[in-house]
């Protein structure tokens, strides 16, 4: 998988991969999440980058400042904790838009997976969003509902 993007500060993932109440999720479960949808966001970036005329050449504009993993924390933790856009922006030290399109672009990824969540609802964790084999330990890839 290709990521384009600045990591943001180790510290930082770390620290939200390592303790389980910030997600709500295991390291492992974190883990699967961005193995299966990464790459599928991937696809969709490229795929949006392809449908309309290009003005630069390939390779040409600003880059990603967010990898697929911190784009998927933050979308994480923002129900969770209900952590606004511009506290998210200054834990992972870009701008608070970089955030709300990356929530915009994960949370779908998401909702195909089968974890969806109302947005006026603060979750206590993860976990009660998932399908019920996810939480039983068992992959969730195969029982989750996907589209197309």
């Amino acid at each position: 998988m290709v990521d384009h993007g600045r990591e943001a500060g180790n510290g930082t993932r770390s620290a939200i991969i390592s303790n389980r109440r910030i997600t709500g999720l295991t390291g492992d479960v974190i883990a699967e999440l961005v193995a299966e949808m990464g790459p599928l966001w991937h696809e969709r970036h490229q795929a949006k980058l392809a449908s309309r005329p290009r003005r630069r050449d390939v390779g040409g504009g600003p880059k990603h400042q967010l990898v697929f993993v911190d784009r998927l924390l933050a979308t994480l933790v923002h129900p969770r904790h209900g952590a606004t856009h511009d506290v998210l922006a200054c834990w992972f030290s870009v701008d608070r838009s970089t955030i709300t399109r990356a929530i915009g672009e994960v949370r779908p990824l998401l909702a195909e997976r089968g974890c969806t969540v109302r947005p006026d609802v603060r979750l206590r964790t993860w976990a009660r969003s998932l399908p019920t084999s996810a939480r039983a330990g068992r992959p969730a890839s195969s029982t989750a509902p996907r589209s197309g």
